[in-house]
This record gives C-alpha cells, structure tokens and sequence, in this order.
C-alpha cells in the first residue's frame, strides 16, 4: 500500500490502486465495458464526477482503466494526476476520431503518429511553442505490433486534436486537412502528449472512427461505446506487453 492525498477530482487514497498503465477512454461507460467484458477481480476505484476508473486483471497481469471525459481541460487534469500524483507510468488513449480522409472509414482503427492542435493547452501549461506533439515511440511501437500480432489492421496517422466540436469560421478541410496534413479529429491527444512530454511519462493513442467526413458514415452512441473492441483488445494486448 503506498498512501497518497485523494485529488479534487480522483478519490484514491492508495496509489497501489492503479497499475502502472492506464487505458483512458473518453467515455466513462466506455471504461465500465472495457472492465466488466476483459478484465477479472474487478474493483472500481473511482466514482468522483462519475469519471469511472476500474482496476482488475488482464491474462494475469494488472490493468487499470478509467474516463477522461471530453475535450483537453478534461485530460489534461486526469492525466497529470495520474502521471504526477499516482505514479502512472503510461497512459494509453483508446477513443473515438472522425476521419479527413476517404481512405480512412468508419470503425478503422487509427495509430497516432503525432497531434496537431490550433490549442494553447502546451503553451499555458508549459511554454511549448510545438503544435504538433509526439506520442511515446516505444508505447506507439508496441501498440503496431500487437495489433499486428492480433492480425487486425491498423492505419497510423496525424490526429488533429481540436479544442471546437461545433465549428462555423473557416473550411476545416483546407485548414487542417491541406494545411497541416491531419488525418482523423479528436479532442484529447495533443494535452496528454503535453503532459507525458514535460512529466517524462509515456503516451500514446488509438483510435476507431466514429463518423467521416468524406462518406458521412456515422455510428450511434451505443456502437461507440460497446463495438470498439479491436481498439480495446489491442491496447488490452499492449498494456500487458512487455
């Protein structure tokens, strides 16, 4: 047992709690399927704001999930607890993107190489002048290659990580798509690279789409949050990697 203060947003008391990896997806409900369909000796260890985080045991070894909500503020806050308060080593972001571009569908699973973001998150937070940050190239590696082993294919590519989900100024397709090469849009990945950059904490992200701009295919909420499962088997595959 190793005893820590509870954050104002994360009521463990025991770092021990979490193991040395954490899957976050956006979706708390998202977190409780993950949980209660892959993992045994499930205990749930976080239920402030409803941000569920689950502990249990995949194949033996120790794995924690938990929600990130939505957007960087969110992350952001859940993750630097994480890394700095709890002793998380890695964080592996397993969540829902649209896709830029016609060779990338819905429910294709997507590796991020990078993110972009028109955000100040990394700047205020840091003094980082990058918008494009890196995920941890090992944990990337690793993600590649046990889907690989899983024989479920996967497309890496630049995530754009966006701050506005409702966006009437500008054609998007021009200034992050031509611009800025981005493949698929999320909200988060950009604030976790930050943070695991300037912690020294490894990081990473996958990817299913949910919805594309090019075909306007999209998925319900149901299917987002329970038809992902090559996503969740291969960072399930990944946290427990050596």
């Amino acid at each position: 047992m190793k005893i820590v203060e509870s954050t104002p947003h994360i009521e463990v008391t025991d770092a021990e709690l979490f193991a040395k990896t954490v899957l976050m997806p956006g979706d708390p409900l998202r977190a409780e399927y993950i949980a209660n369909t892959y993992l045994k000796d499930v205990v749930k260890i976080n239920s402030v704001r409803n941000m569920f985080a689950y502990t249990g045991y995949y194949k033996g070894k120790k794995v924690t999930v938990m929600g990130s909500g939505m957007g960087m503020p969110s992350i952001g806050i859940y993750s630097y607890e994480l890394f700095n308060h709890y002793g998380v080593e890695n964080i592996i972001r397993i969540g829902s993107c649209g896709s830029y571009v016609g060779e990338i569908d819905v429910y294709d699973v997507v590796v991020a190489t990078d993110a972009y973001s028109e955000s100040t998150f990394a700047k205020v937070a840091y003094g980082y002048e990058e918008d494009v940050l890196k995920p941890d190239a090992i944990l990337s590696k690793k993600i590649n290659d046990c889907a690989f082993k899983l024989g479920y294919k996967v497309v890496n590519g630049r995530v754009h990580s966006g701050d506005v989900f409702y966006r009437n100024n500008g054609d998007v397709m021009v200034d992050v798509v031509a611009n800025h090469h981005c493949d698929v849009v999320e909200m988060e990945s950009f604030a976790l690279f930050a943070n695991a950059k300037y912690l020294g904490k490894h990081a990473a992200c996958i990817l299913t789409v949910s919805d594309s701009f090019i075909s306007h295919k999209v998925t319900t909420a149901a299917e987002r949050q329970t038809s992902f499962n090559k996503m969740m088997e291969i960072a399930l595959e990944t946290a427990i990697s050596e």
